[in-house]
């Protein structure tokens, strides 16, 4: 069973929620978060990225960027920017992108569960990664960025969502990207007490997209439960921001890979050694994205390539069948000697939002390379890896729309 708690929401006031929300910290690098926040100054992004307020050379993952970042929220408290609710509730977020819309219950997840797996993951975390968010998330005593999670749908939560959802939004504005967003305030009595014995009847909850803002969440509540070894497990820290959604509503985007060199090979015995494995057909200069599973589109030396995978490279086995797995097991690292590719500085990724033509520059840019566009993972494999206590290769699902930051805030102590 999960536990899913109402909390005590820090959240902009009404006229600026649309200026203060921000994407994810991890979205943006340096230049392009501190372009941001010199374009609007109410960005979020210049609390979850505070070397966004110091000159270029400051170290960003000093303790002095993590201090300024707590200052920053607690002046925006100090003057109105940012109020809380006074009492324990649940939120509704919903994002419309591109016509289709998901429906998030927004409150707090259970550390333990995290621990015990019946959160389950996905994807490895880096160390490093986790180690900023632990900072940050330590210094403000507060989950800033939610976690992305999912669940399979249950039809009497659904109900008490869509019930509140014909109430009128705490806030409801389109951001720069075209996707709305509104969110809805859960403060009636019956709801509340109904809606975590929902959540004890369900006995899987997946991290969608997060892993490392979950992971550092969960350290820096460890490492309060440390300073406090008294601890009930009721207290704040034990519990990390999560927008819940059901897995049925969401969408996954490809997540595609750029190479810069090919390992010493021409492209044409590149092509010639992907035969091996692979069914391959020239598409000349139209760009080719794969129509399903089992394609890859390939782009080097100017043209186009549709890959078909040979059956006998498939499996039963939930990781290995995946055709990111594919990609690497069978193309990346036996041809191209990419064995990891989480710190090998020759490969790129690219989410699909940024479309194929994004593929194309980059490799022509480069003179060199190739670029595999691929076909997306399917929120059942996901679920069928993350059941199996397996994981992916990295960067194989991107999702979207992206949850905004700054729009809902859990502070673990006052």
């Amino acid at each position: 069973m999960a536990v899913i708690r109402p909390f005590q929401g820090v959240r902009p006031a009404k006229e600026l929620a649309s200026s203060i929300a921000a994407l994810p910290y991890d979205v943006y690098d340096r230049k392009e978060a501190k372009k941001a926040v010199d374009f609007n100054p109410l960005s979020f992004l210049k609390i979850d990225r505070a070397e966004t307020q110091f000159a270029a050379d400051i170290d960003m993952y000093s303790q002095t960027v993590y201090d300024r970042a707590k200052d920053t929220l607690d002046e925006m408290r100090a003057d109105g920017s940012f109020i809380q609710d006074d009492t324990d509730c649940y939120y509704i977020y919903a994002l419309t992108m591109d016509g289709r819309t998901q429906t998030g219950l927004v409150g707090c997840a259970s550390i333990d569960d995290y621990l015990e797996n019946r959160i389950k993951k996905h994807e490895n975390t880096r160390e490093d990664k986790e180690l900023d968010r632990t900072r940050h998330v330590d210094t403000l005593s507060a989950q800033t960025g939610p976690i992305f999670l999912a669940y399979h749908a249950r039809p009497e939560l659904t109900q008490i969502i869509d019930s509140v959802k014909l109430t009128a939004p705490l806030y409801d504005f389109t951001s720069e990207d075209s996707v709305r967003h509104q969110v809805w305030k859960i403060s009636r009595t019956d709801y509340i007490q109904r809606i975590p014995l929902l959540f004890q009847e369900i006995d899987d909850i997946y991290i969608a997209d997060g892993h490392h803002r979950a992971a550092s969440a969960v350290k820096a509540g460890l490492k309060r439960r440390e300073q406090h070894p008294g601890y009930t497990g009721n207290e704040e820290f034990n519990y990390f921001l999560s927008v819940l959604f059901p897995a049925e509503e969401l969408k996954i985007y490809d997540y595609n890979r750029v190479v810069t060199d090919l390992n010493g090979y021409t492209f044409d015995e590149f092509l010639n050694l992907l035969r091996s494995g692979f069914e391959v057909t020239e598409c000349g200069k139209s760009a080719y994205h794969p129509t399903c599973k089992g394609e890859i589109g390939l782009y080097g030396n100017g043209s186009w390539y549709c890959l078909r995978a040979n059956p006998f490279l498939y499996s039963d086995d939930p990781v290995n069948s995946l055709d990111v797995s594919i990609l690497q097991n069978v193309v990346l690292g036996p041809l191209l000697n990419i064995r990891d590719p989480k710190t090998d500085s020759r490969i790129r990724f690219i989410g699909g939002i940024r479309g194929i033509a994004a593929l194309e520059e980059i490799v022509d840019d480069a003179g060199d390379g190739a670029a595999f566009a691929m076909y997306p993972t399917s929120m059942e494999e996901l679920l069928r890896v993350a059941d199996a206590g397996r994981l992916m290769p990295p960067k194989s699902t991107w999702f979207e729309p992206k949850l905004r930051s700054g729009l809902l805030i859990h502070l673990f102590e006052q």
